[in-house]
């Protein structure tokens, strides 16, 4: 028998599990939200399972994370932003 697949919520990240600190996912639709002043790596988005894209943010850690590892990109002049 399989199991019945995990809901998605949207107010963790689809990478960590973590909370993602969304201010959408959290109802306050009024407030910017933090990820409207950061940029995604490709590499990063990537990552996110297929199921989760477009519904579920990924965290401030992982973003960081994420653009850590792109700046050691040389071939980037522009930091790989």
């Amino acid at each position: 028998m399989n199991a019945a697949p995990t809901p998605l919520d949207p107010g963790r990240c689809p990478l960590c599990g973590g909370a993602n600190g969304c201010a959408m996912a959290a109802g306050d639709h009024d407030a910017p939200c933090w990820c409207t002043q950061v940029g995604f790596a490709p590499e990063l988005l990537a990552r996110v399972p297929a199921a989760a894209r477009g519904l579920a943010c990924i965290c401030r850690r992982c973003a960081e994370a994420g653009a850590e590892a792109g700046a050691g990109d040389a071939a980037a002049p522009d930091g790989g932003r």
